[in-house]
């Protein structure tokens, strides 16, 4: 009997134990455009391996699905085009595995980047 109760909270703990397990295993960043901006924007997502994601053409009052790409030194340039005139405006982040990033334009075109943890 006691073995059988001592058995029974091992099983416990483990089932515990296993359910704290993180929700993202070593995942590339990824990264979404909430254009709540008065005109369309493109993003490029520069990565310190040289590979560039690209995001375009995102309608105001609309948001994409996110992309993913390498983590590291990342180099987001946004571009908005205003009555045929081009905007860059750059943001340099240190991006890591397991995040998620939020490019957010708002109503004044003020630019942010918001970092998610997905463990979190």
């Amino acid at each position: 009997m006691k073995n059988a109760a001592l058995g029974f909270m091992v099983f416990l703990f483990f089932i515990a134990a296993s359910s704290c397990s993180k929700k993202c295993e070593n995942e590339q960043p990824r990264a979404r455009v909430l254009n709540n901006g008065t005109n369309a924007v493109s993003v490029g997502i520069k990565t310190s391996n040289g590979n560039t994601v690209n995001i375009n053409n995102v309608a105001t009052q609309t948001s994409t699905p996110y992309e993913s790409y390498a983590p590291g030194n990342i180099i987001f340039t946004i571009t908005v085009t205003v009555s045929g005139n081009k905007t860059d405006y750059i943001k340099e982040v240190v991006v890591g595995n397991c995040y998620d990033y939020d490019i957010a334009i708002d109503a004044a075109n003020v630019i942010t980047v918001r970092a998610i943890d997905r463990n979190a």
